[in-house]
């Protein structure tokens, strides 16, 4: 029935274009922030979600970061540990020499020992990184004490004590070696963990761009026929007129 005061057809017309509309809203949305989910009101339990877990990929940073200083404190005692190593390889050469010789020459030798010795003690001196140092208890070490002064006397620059420092040195640099592969290996987890936790994220809430391209195709013609078919309603008014002329 015709009615001048009830137009249903313009009432379905509109309903169904505000509809398209709001879709059409949602997918261009989709589309500028590349996120299905962008806010609570897209899907709460989902956004609640994404956010703890981008809570949990965030602090990984933070576990990295502690990691890679610790690492670092750890190479760079490594790193003195080779001066060392070279070193005191050199100074059980000088002992054999020291041992073997008298006078000029012995005294010659004992100051290349003892320039070692010194050099020792700055390598494990200089072994700190952020104010850490991994090397400080080889440092007071008695087999290391024992070399490393810079006044060791021709009586105590025996290979025996050199080899007691070497052992020393090594006994410590195996550990600190372990420790940094170990290092290594939680570093690289933890990489892998914060990869992973933001795939997750990404897989729900993350827009499937291509998808979301069609879709807005297709809601951009809909959107055309709606106000077309709302024209083609709201002229059945005219129609009536045209009644009673």
């Amino acid at each position: 029935m015709a009615s001048i005061n009830t137009n249903y057809g313009a009432s379905i017309a509109l309903q169904n274009l505000n509809k398209t509309n709001s879709e059409l809203e949602r997918t261009q949305n989709r589309i500028n922030t590349g996120m299905k989910v962008s806010s609570a009101k897209d899907s709460g339990a989902i956004y609640s979600i994404a956010t703890s877990q981008r809570a949990a990929a965030a602090s990984q940073d933070a576990v990295r970061a502690g990691l890679q200083r610790t690492q670092s404190i750890t190479d760079v005692a490594l790193a003195a540990g080779d001066t060392i190593t070279a070193a005191l390889e050199e100074m059980k050469g000088l002992a054999v020499s020291i041992a073997g010789s008298t006078g000029a020459a012995q005294t010659s030798y004992l100051a290349e020992y003892n320039a070692l010795g010194t050099e020792i003690a700055s390598a494990i001196t200089g072994a700190s990184f952020d104010g850490v140092n991994s090397l400080t208890a080889l440092g007071s070490n008695a087999a290391i004490t024992a070399v490393n002064t810079g006044s060791i006397t021709a009586a105590n620059a025996t290979t025996a004590n050199v080899d007691a420092a070497i052992a020393a040195t090594t006994s410590t640099l195996s550990t600190l070696g372990t420790q940094s592969k170990s290092l290594g290996r939680q570093i690289s987890f933890v990489n892998k963990l914060q990869d992973a936790l933001e795939a997750g994220v990404g897989n729900l809430v993350d827009a499937d761009l291509a998808k979301e391209s069609a879709k807005l195709t297709a809601l951009q013609t809909k959107q055309q026929l709606g106000v077309q078919a709302l024209s083609i309603a709201n002229s059945s008014s005219q129609t009536l007129l045209g009644l009673f002329r």
